[in-house]
């Protein structure tokens, strides 16, 4: 399945003029990254080797800059004042 069709099976329609889609895209999108972080910081907590704990620090790191990437998009997609 391709995005726009994965998108359309989630309710997400085209972006309207006030972006209210967008904005709810955004909300779906940090909602699934946190649940990622949570997941990954539970998993560095717990990780019974060095290895296992890097590895889970590094999706803790990926998933922390996906969130700052994402905030950035919205930022420049949003008009001014919203």
């Amino acid at each position: 399945m391709n995005l726009a069709a994965h998108m359309t099976d989630q309710g997400a329609g085209a972006p309207t003029a006030d972006g209210g889609d967008l904005r709810m895209l955004f909300h779906r999108l940090n909602n699934q990254l946190g649940i990622i972080l949570a997941h990954a910081e539970l998993l560095e907590v717990k990780a019974a080797d060095d290895i296992a704990r890097a590895r889970a620090t590094q999706v803790v790191s990926s998933v922390l800059e996906a969130m700052g990437t994402a905030r950035e998009i919205r930022n420049k997609t949003e008009p001014a004042g919203v």
